[in-house]
């Protein structure tokens, strides 16, 4: 069964062997040059992608608009993305041990910012990799604890839980 991430867990891609990828830093901010006029009314936050590079050659990312997709609420709803405010990854090449970060800044009810969803697919060498989803929420602590107090309300997650400590019970 595929799980999303929470807000603050690397991913690693088997396919590009020593690249992974996170969700991070998921804060209420105000975008650096001003609100745009159509996010009137809502609350802006931000997120960093951070994609590092641990493998033995460099590897050239992409990461832009389109790319990342943002959901709030428990409707999943699209986010306003202010893309003028929002910083990209275009085109880099990632060396081995190096890191590129990408700052994206979008705006929602403040109601609905408890439940973010922000689903990645990220380009390497021209090459698409699968889309993957992190999770979490405004006001919440980027530990592993977020997972247990903020997620666990979905019976899939309830269910998934079990069995997995069930699993580790088993092999040990």
């Amino acid at each position: 069964m595929y799980e999303p991430n929470v807000v603050g867990d690397w991913h690693e891609y088997d396919e590009h062997a020593g690249l992974r990828v996170r969700v991070h830093r998921l804060e209420a901010a105000e975008p650096p040059r001003g609100r745009d006029e159509a996010a009137e009314g809502l609350t802006y936050f931000r997120v960093r992608v951070t994609v590092e590079n641990r493998g033995d050659r460099h590897l050239g990312i992409h990461l832009e608009d389109g790319q990342i997709d943002v959901r709030i609420g428990s409707d999943g709803e699209a986010a306003f993305i202010d893309w003028r405010n929002s910083q990209f990854i275009e085109g880099f090449d990632v060396y081995p041990l190096r890191r590129a970060t990408a700052v994206l800044y979008a705006a929602g009810p403040e109601a609905s910012l408890s439940q973010v969803d922000v689903q990645i697919q990220l380009r390497v060498e021209e090459e698409w990799a699968d889309r993957r989803l992190w999770t979490g929420g405004l006001g919440f602590e980027e530990t592993v604890g977020v997972h247990a107090a903020t997620l666990r309300d979905g019976l899939a997650l309830q269910i998934s839980d079990f069995l997995r400590e069930q699993a580790e019970e088993g092999t040990a």
